[in-house]
């Protein structure tokens, strides 16, 4: 008998699920605490609980992970140098201080524009190699000529060294700017993911297991290892996705809408027919939008990790992930009594000073520190120290922007009071110390006046209010927050209702299906083994790969004269001009493929969508074969869009062919 196995990487648990082929059921399941920022630790214990016996008869792994989420949540990523080839307008927040941006870049027929400034790259590169871990590229137009970023990435790797993104092998929809941030984020994320999967390889070997392995796309679709190794872009989001589809399995539900509590984030998103429902724009995280076709959901920094802090009478609720005091108490046996005698005064009270707020070092080293972050690192330790703590050492104020940027280089790591304290505390969820959290409860509540139980009753019913604004807000797209808000604060006498099932994810989901039933009205599941959905999702995605070209006719008159260029900035072709330009002048039709791997001109329409047809399929069917997929359990469906004004009777000036090719992974299961 043939056994699976799964595994997700989240930000604060480690899940492993083994399902057995034959009918897809959940056989064996372990949780451990996820390992920062190393996940090996955290992957090993995870295993080392399941029954060897199974682990013999393993023929398929596949991992999802939300680290790449998280750490753009967190804004925790490594630092990134950003290249931009073209006429940008640059906009004021840009996610990095090391950028610049050269001549060059391409216009919609990916003709060039204007002669590539490597020279002005090459300067940049050297400048900032020893400030960053990952060089981004994006050129105007790349998607319809990549010439410059591939230039500039052969250049810059031959300088430094270091992982280039380009904007290109993201996307091939229009935006130079989203493909710069894409390319960014995903730069930041490249040294994190490399690690996460070379301890997945190495593990697996030393245990003897010869798996067909894969790893969980954004979209919801798997990728084979070694890909996923060389284009780690793939693989981000993944542990969304994983949720959505092991939600969906676990549920036997085809339509439904879903729910992933996790210990940084909660993700809302939606399968409809048995398929991941996809963002037309791109993903957007941590307030970026993106270009990576993934998952459509709402994400935001609710989780049962969040940070729970005070500022004057008001409970404030994360962003940053923190280590929970009960887990805290669990790790460091002294900190208990270190919570107990922890004084902060009022009028230093932010989001990195409170009375419950600590901090410790992580095993990552430092890649430049300023003067003042070398003076606090110095005094933190592997031994929790509080702010007071800091300012007896230090014989100063320490400054709360100083510690904000050591936690975002991953250097320290703070501790502090989560929902999951507050669950504890109202004795929902009890892994780990009561007591402390208990503590945690009366020293924050104290000020405003309310119980340990009354404050952490609050705590859960803003975290139940946040979750159900964010399902609200995914369902009803752009109804605004305010609006949401009204209605799930019970106003008007109205209340929503939602006519498909909700599932529920994540360790401690169950504790606030009560709350979530008093603001919304709604069918809300917690399946059996909720806790490691996201594992279980892991083996039951898709293989599924999306390839789009498109067939541009370039109208040139006689004379050689071109017609008026397209605006990337607003994705806006001007057809006015072109239809007007094309009936005031004799002219000649001259048909572009653009694709993902080249792009060529055809004198006949008909040529190239036969061209751009054969060469879609080839690249699905190429890529799901890479992939472990057999040429057989593969079907590839194709559509066609055409961009054709009202009365236009000549071949369309733009013809989009999207193919979706669609099979299960060998040794998958099929549920």
């Amino acid at each position: 008998m043939h056994f699976s196995l799964g595994i997700d990487a989240g930000g604060t648990y480690t899940d492993a699920v083994i399902i057995r082929d034959s009918d897809g059921e959940v056989v064996e399941a372990s949780k451990a605490l996820t390992t920062y920022p190393d996940p090996l630790p955290g992957m090993k214990n995870a295993i080392d609980r399941l029954d060897p016996g199974y682990l013999k008869d393993i023929k398929l792994v596949s991992v999802s992970t939300t680290l790449s989420t998280n750490t753009i949540l967190e804004n925790t990523g490594f630092p990134v140098g950003l290249i931009m080839i073209g006429d940008y307008v640059i906009p004021e927040n840009l996610p990095t201080d090391y950028w610049v941006a050269v001549s060059g870049g391409h216009n919609s027929d990916g003709e060039e524009l204007k002669a590539l400034d490597l020279g002005s790259v090459e300067e940049f590169a050297l400048k900032v190699q020893n400030k960053v871990s990952a060089f981004a590229v994006s050129s105007y137009f790349s998607n319809r000529n990549p010439e410059h970023e591939l230039a500039v990435k052969k250049a810059v790797k031959e300088l430094t060294g270091h992982p280039v993104v380009c904007g290109h092998e993201l996307s091939q929809d229009l935006g130079a700017y989203e493909r710069a941030i894409t390319a960014f984020l995903n730069a930041q994320l490249i040294p994190i993911t490399h690690k996460f999967i070379q301890s997945i390889i190495k593990e697996f070997e030393s245990r003897g297991i010869s798996a067909n392995m894969l790893m969980l796309k954004c979209d919801g679709s798997v990728v084979g290892i070694e890909e996923a190794l060389e284009k780690p872009i793939e693989t981000i989001f993944s542990g969304p996705a994983a949720s959505l589809v092991g939600a969906s399995h676990l549920s036997r539900l085809d339509t439904c809408a879903v729910i992933d509590v996790g210990g940084t984030s909660t993700d809302v998103a939606m399968m409809q027919n048995g398929l991941p429902q996809l963002s037309s724009a791109g993903a957007v995280v941590g307030g970026w939008q993106t270009r990576v076709k993934a998952i459509r959901m709402e994400t935001s920094a609710t989780g049962g990790d969040s940070h729970i802090w005070l500022k004057g009478d008001r409970i404030n609720l994360g962003p940053r992930r923190v280590i929970p005091l009960c887990r805290a108490s669990a790790i460091y046996p002294e900190f208990r009594e270190k919570l107990k005698h922890n004084r902060v005064a009022k009028g230093y009270l932010c989001e990195n000073i409170q009375v419950t707020k600590f901090f410790v070092r992580t095993d990552f080293r430092p890649i430049e520190l300023k003067a003042g972050e070398r003076e606090i690192y110095r005094h933190i330790g592997k031994e929790p120290v509080s702010f007071g703590d800091l300012l007896i050492a230090l014989k100063k104020r320490p400054s709360p922007s100083m510690l904000d940027s050591l936690i975002q280089k991953r250097l320290i790591q703070a501790i502090g009071f989560t929902p999951t304290d507050a669950l504890h505390v109202l004795g929902e969820y009890t892994e780990w110390d009561v007591e402390t959290a208990r503590i945690g409860a009366y020293m924050l509540g104290r000020p405003l006046k309310l119980s340990p139980e009354a404050f952490s009753a609050e705590v859960k019913r803003r975290v139940a209010h946040n979750i159900a604004e964010d399902l609200i807000a995914y369902l009803i797209e752009g109804m605004p927050r305010s609006e949401i808000d009204r209605v799930l604060m019970g106003k008007n006498f109205t209340r929503f209702r939602i006519e498909i099932p909700v599932v529920l994810l994540g360790g401690p989901a169950w504790a606030y299906v009560e709350e979530l039933s008093r603001l919304i009205n709604a069918g809300f599941i917690v399946p059996e083994h909720a806790d490691v959905g996201n594992a279980v999702g892991a083996l039951v995605g898709k293989g599924i790969k999306r390839v789009e070209i498109l067939i541009k006719t370039r109208l040139v008159s006689r004379s050689g004269e071109e017609k008026p260029e397209d605006d990337e900035e607003y994705g806006i072709a001007p057809e006015s001009e072109i239809i007007e330009s094309a009936l005031r002048q004799e002219k000649k039709n001259e048909f572009i493929v653009f694709s993902p791997s080249e792009r060529k001109k055809f004198e006949i329409y008909g040529e190239a969508l036969e061209y751009a047809e054969k060469l879609g399929k080839q690249l699905v069917m190429d890529y799901m074969i890479s992939a472990g997929l057999e040429k057989e359990d593969i079907k590839i469906d194709v559509s066609r869009k055409h961009l054709a004004p009202s009365g236009w009777t000549d071949v369309p000036l733009e013809t989009k062919l999207v193919f979706v090719g669609v099979g299960v992974p060998k040794n998958t299961v099929t549920g």
